[in-house]
């Protein structure tokens, strides 16, 4: 077994760490600020993913920086509302992904101290990052 000096324990209580987890909604969306004829003009629809990064120092009685149990009951309400929607019903703004990542981050940081960052990924090669 591997001891732990104090000096390793430390260390470790003063490094910062970064973590995320994944959540996954599908809905459907209009652009309407852009040019005529955009692809993104026609009512259209996304598999989205959303990254929810939190970053921190580890709580000394548990040993890490935030519950993954804690992101998911926090997240997981939200991402319902979303799911199978027209975000044009929900929201008064462009539902671009800068947008939804920036609604997100807000809504998700009230009740999530750890929160650093969201990221939207709207396909699986292109994603929008909102820093808290």
């Amino acid at each position: 077994m591997i001891k732990d000096k104090d000096s390793d324990k430390q260390a470790r209580l003063k490094q910062t760490f970064s973590l995320w987890k994944d959540f996954t909604f599908e809905a459907a969306h209009q652009l309407h600020k852009v040019p005529p004829f955009h692809k993104c003009g026609r009512l259209h629809g996304h598999s989205y993913r959303i990254r929810v990064h939190c970053s921190g120092k580890l709580d000394p009685a548990k040993d890490w920086v935030v519950d993954y149990a804690q992101i998911a009951a926090v997240v997981g309400p939200i991402i319902q509302k979303l799911d199978h929607t027209n975000l044009n019903d929900l929201f008064d703004f462009e539902t671009t992904a800068e947008n939804l990542a920036w609604w997100l981050c807000t809504s998700i940081s009230q009740n999530l101290p750890s929160l650093y960052a969201i990221e939207v990924f709207e396909t699986p090669t292109t994603s929008v990052t909102c820093k808290k």
